[in-house]
């Protein structure tokens, strides 16, 4: 199972808007904010755009692991 960390709900909120307003596209913008972050010096935005993007990938994963059902 992959693991992310995510400071706050607001990267949950940030993701679910780039998924709704992008689709496939959503990944790929998150990744485009982190580079845009890293290249400006803030590298708190870097790594905030980085698991955002990690949380997309993993959501859109089609062949993440399941949770076993009890």
């Amino acid at each position: 199972m992959t693991s992310f960390y995510l400071p706050d709900a607001a990267a949950l909120r940030d993701a679910e808007q780039l998924i709704a307003s992008l689709g496939g596209d959503a990944e790929n913008e998150a990744n485009a904010r982190a580079a845009r972050s890293r290249d400006i010096g803030n590298h708190i935005a870097f790594c905030r755009w980085r698991q955002i993007g990690r949380l997309i990938a993993f959501l859109g994963d089609d062949g993440a692991e399941a949770p076993t059902l009890h």
